[in-house]
């Protein structure tokens, strides 16, 4: 197991080499499913955990489309746009349910998928996506904030002891972020659904079904 300090400089490497699919990476013709998927293989294999996870497989594709998180392709054949989606739907469904996905990108297919106005769904992804170098330099220095916070901790366990225990102080207080930002995220949501409908907004959360491969 490495020690705290050598794995605080793994995760700064980790920052520093975030990537993205850039809007004009994405092919602009239409495309059959397989090569869909091998497209996203190919581009976001260094987001996965372990070599044998799949970033998307034919099964995925068909549930987002049966959820209506995706609009049905056109001929068995998927466009750009249908492409920018499920590179949205890929890093969101990693913390949020297929129902909050669907409440969260519905607005944005309704009004932008195939859109003949001056913005679109390339416009969106590409501003948004844009902002990730300062997003994660400003991750670095808090990364580093809590990392400083968590070495000061369990000062009265053994020397043997500490190096576990701040460890674990580390992962908590990362966890506690992640944990008050996914609530965030979900207050935010939830105040997307329309307040009449609101019950049977809350049971298709609760009937969301899960994600297959």
């Amino acid at each position: 197991m490495k020690s705290n300090e050598e794995l605080l400089q793994v995760l700064m490497n980790h920052i520093k080499e975030l990537d993205y699919i850039h809007a004009e990476d994405v092919p602009n013709i239409d495309l059959y499913m397989d090569q869909v998927t091998t497209f996203m293989d190919q581009h976001l294999e260094r987001t996965k955990r372990y070599p044998e996870d799949k970033v998307l497989t034919k099964t995925m594709i068909n549930n987002y489309a049966k959820n209506k998180l995706l609009p049905a392709p056109e001929k068995k054949k998927y466009s750009r746009e249908h492409i920018l989606i499920l590179i949205f739907i890929y890093y969101y469904k990693n913390f949020l349910s297929i129902g909050d996905i669907k409440t969260l990108m519905a607005p944005l297919c309704e009004k932008y998928f195939n859109s003949s106005s001056s913005l679109n769904l390339a416009d969106i992804y590409e501003e948004l996506f844009s902002l990730e170098k300062s997003q994660a330099d400003a991750l670095q220095a808090d990364t580093k904030r809590i990392f400083d916070i968590a070495s000061q901790t369990f000062c009265q366990a053994a020397p043997q002891e500490q190096e576990l225990l701040r460890r674990f102080a580390l992962i908590s207080l990362l966890s506690f972020d992640v944990y008050l930002k996914k609530r965030m995220i979900e207050t935010l949501i939830d105040d997307m659904v329309p307040a009449e409908p609101e019950a049977h907004g809350k049971k298709a959360h609760q009937k969301a079904p899960k994600e297959k491969e």
